[in-house]
């Protein structure tokens, strides 16, 4: 039936196995991607949302690389939010309402138009291992499809088994059989694996709510978008979401059922999410507050399912529906479905290679939640890196691996290999030291031309981030060079009660005050005339104002990366013998023996190794 060896196999067709198969393909490998339900390709598990704080700086990276998560975020969006606005742009974050069905319609889409790839609908029961590399994989149906390599991002179906109440049965997701075979083949071959926990909430008919009752939350005024290209536009409408508490009573409903509750009984006994904790987690661990809030989230433009955002629950359905009556606006609301939990298998990731390659098993990639992420972003930049390093691999080409100083997904996938997690790993921008350097509006520039390097963005988006990038330098240096009068720039300055001036000078002094906006420096003649002339939109000005404003940072951050590039360019033999050096801890010996890092710098992540044994080992190596 596959008379070919295909050069890269995806296993799983959520987020991370859609970007593992788009990116592979467009680089121009043979790529096979197997899922149990084709219907079901990118569906959005949980939230119908994509991006949010650290998760929007995510999915900028993809698109600038070349990912398609920011097109189809822009297709299919309901709504536009820039997040964290009233603070410094290292923190602003894009976030999307998404239309559910349309943005799995359009995921679906664009990948049968991606020239390379191959589908096929089918349970993946093993893999083909021959020697310590991967040659294929075996389906449930009896079928063996060979290949150079696999990319497994099967989500939470490994064993899947779902909770409600006192009732559990297997499930990767609701109404789908959870898939068996891999994790035992894995753990024979010597991987180790566990459990995690993920949950989600109730379903209900947005026609039995009380909106009225409620705090609407619309979207941004002036709305933007996630990709960078210009096959997308903002959104002209937007649909609101709704804002809405619980309360002592709705807790008190929800605590007649903890008995109940698999998470309190002890039949749930992996860890879920700590920063996406269930309804019933929430009011045992702040017992001290009186309400939580619930935003409630369209599903679609058209459709009146509604998503429940803060009632994540493993509860029985009768204490769910119950409580839920209680909740102001709910008085009358109708299930679609109830919340439910589920535990699913996964791997330690520091058995994983930057490139997120298994050191045991060549040619053999994990990403997603299979490494014990949460969230539609982290599986999705996991699996556009995966994607890339097989179709590298299999070209014979060096890898791709991106630094702390370069990309969330470089903080993300490092934090995973070095550290490892036995909690559902999920990015915050406090878990990047160069967030800074890191953020939403520059994506581009840190990262389309690597991503042009590779073969993945096009030339026509190069082009566009060059334009971008040298009309944003040329308007910073016209700050620069521009001298302004005190009977021009003091009017403005008094307005904004910031301090005058008694003499000429640059524009770009001023500006840089932290009370001193574009919108104010605009009402200088030169500034709105420059901006036409060289047709400047919001982007290119946005990033000049950051530029500007943030100079200083922005510089002395740029200091400290490169101090940590030197550490970087240190590197580590592989299978380096660290039993040799007895003056270095035992813990030390022990955690770099097992997680092999490949450079000094990345030694000194590693939770137990500390400064002295790093002295130590430079010694040792001759440094």
């Amino acid at each position: 039936m596959f008379d070919k060896v295909y050069d890269v196999i995806v296993v799983g067709a959520g987020h991370a196995g859609s970007e593992a198969a788009a990116s592979a393909a467009n680089m121009g490998s043979s790529t096979l991607l197997i899922t149990m339900n084709l219907q079901n390709i990118a569906q959005m598990s949980c939230n119908p949302a994509m991006g949010g704080i650290a998760k929007g700086q995510i999915v900028r990276e993809i698109d600038a690389l070349g990912g398609y998560s920011g097109i189809v975020s822009d297709t299919s969006a309901i709504q536009f939010k820039m997040l964290n606005k009233s603070k410094g742009p290292a923190m602003w974050s894009p976030r999307v309402q998404s239309d559910r069905m349309r943005f799995a319609e359009d995921w679906r889409l664009m990948l049968e138009r991606t020239p390379n790839l191959d589908f096929y609908q089918d349970m993946v029961s093993g893999l083909i291992i021959e020697g310590n590399k991967v040659a294929g994989v075996k389906t449930s149906l009896g079928i063996e499809v060979r290949a150079k390599s696999v990319v497994l991002t099967n989500g939470t179906f490994l064993n899947g088994l779902i909770h409600i109440g006192d009732k559990n049965f297997g499930g990767g997701r609701a109404g789908e059989r959870a898939a068996t075979g891999i994790t035992e083949q894995l753990v024979e071959l010597g991987f180790q694996s566990g459990r995690m926990k993920t949950g989600t909430p109730p379903r209900v008919d947005g026609r039995s709510l009380d909106y009225s009752k409620m705090t609407e939350q619309p979207g941004d005024a002036s709305p933007e978008k996630f990709s960078y290209s210009n096959v997308t536009k903002p959104l002209t409408k937007q649909r609101s979401c709704y804002m809405t508490y619980t309360s002592t009573l709705v807790h008190d409903l929800l605590r007649e059922g903890f008995d109940r509750s698999p998470m309190f009984n002890g039949r749930i006994k992996s860890l879920g999410p700590r920063y996406c904790p269930s309804i019933e987690d929430k009011i045992n661990r702040f017992a001290d507050k009186d309400r939580h809030q619930l935003f409630i989230e369209p599903e679609g433009w058209n459709t009146c399912e509604v998503y429940v955002n803060g009632f994540s629950t493993s509860l029985p359905e009768d204490v769910q529906f119950k409580a839920l009556r209680s909740v102001v606006g709910f008085e009358k609301v109708k299930f679609f479905r109830p919340g439910y939990a589920i535990e699913y298998d996964y791997f330690p990731p520091t058995q994983l290679k930057h490139t997120l390659e298994t050191k045991l098993v060549e040619g053999l990639y994990f990403a997603g939640q299979i490494n014990g992420t949460t969230g539609y972003e982290e599986a999705a930049s996991q699996g556009l890196m995966a994607g890339i390093n097989a179709a590298l691999k299999v070209q014979e080409r060096d890898e791709f691996i991106l630094k702390r100083n370069e990309a969330y997904i470089g903080v993300l996938i490092d934090d995973l290999i070095t550290k490892g997690t036995e909690e559902p790993y999920r990015m915050f921008t406090s878990r990047a030291e160069y967030r800074t350097l890191l953020r939403q509006d520059n994506a581009d520039f840190r990262l389309t031309p690597k991503g042009f390097e590779i073969g993945l963005a096009s030339e026509k988006r190069l082009k566009r981030m060059e334009d971008k990038h040298s009309k944003s330098e040329n308007f910073v240096q016209f700050f620069k060079d521009l001298s302004v009068k005190p009977d021009v720039i003091n009017p403005i300055l008094e307005e904004k009660d910031s301090a005058t001036v008694n003499q000429s000078g640059k524009l770009f002094k001023v500006f840089a005050r932290p009370n001193i906006e574009m919108d104010d420096v605009r009402k200088i003649p030169e500034i709105d005339k420059y901006i036409q002339e060289h047709d400047l939109d919001r982007e290119i000005i946005e990033q000049t104002e950051i530029q500007v404003k943030y100079a200083g940072y922005i510089e002395k951050e740029k200091n400290n990366a490169d101090k940590l590039t030197r550490l970087e360019d240190i590197k580590i033999p592989s299978n380096y013998d660290y039993s040799q050096i007895k003056s270095m801890s035992f813990e030390a010996r022990e955690k770099l023996k097992k997680i092999q890092p490949t450079s000094i710098s990345q030694a000194s992540r590693i939770s137990g190794v500390s400064p002295n044994d790093i002295s130590v080992l430079l010694v040792y190596m001759g440094r």
